[in-house]
């Protein structure tokens, strides 16, 4: 059950707050792609099991100085036999929500995908990568990069 929790916390996500750190897009009359880049520690703060396989989990986002800048919720369905997990992940922003998705091993980094979002974060494509900050599993470094 803690290694289920440890690979939740690594891809934690999911997706996560980043209210602060979020590049809001301007209006602008130029059709160019333009990309942003979010950086943060995800902490968490409760996790509940559904089942031996089937858990969810509410972390807090924070910056480089402590502040709290969102939080996201993690949903995560383990498959014991090969010891990899499908992540869900939405994250409450300034702005919206930002959705994603990964899957995890028991690898200390994860790779996911942005899938879209509300608000400033309608449409937002792009990538997640999460990596497992402590043994516990309770603080995961997160890079978001996503375009509108």
């Amino acid at each position: 059950m803690k290694h289920r929790i440890a690979i939740a916390a690594i891809a934690t996500t999911a997706a996560l707050g980043g209210a602060c750190a979020f590049l809001v897009p301007a209006a602008s009359a130029s059709t160019a792609v333009k990309s942003h880049t979010v950086t943060f520690t995800s902490v968490e703060e409760a996790a509940h099991n559904y089942s031996r396989t089937v858990s969810s989990q509410q972390d807090k986002d924070v910056n480089g100085s402590g502040k709290v800048i969102g939080y996201d919720m993690l949903y995560t369905v383990f498959n014991p036999k090969t010891e990899t997990a499908k992540l869900t992940f939405t994250a409450v922003l300034n702005g919206g929500f930002v959705y994603g998705v990964a899957n995890a091993s028991s690898s200390p980094v994860t790779h996911g995908t942005i899938t879209g979002g509300t608000g400033a974060f309608e449409g937002a494509k792009g990538t997640i990568l999460a990596k497992n900050l402590n043994a516990a599993g309770t603080k995961t470094a997160i890079t978001i990069t996503y375009h509108t």
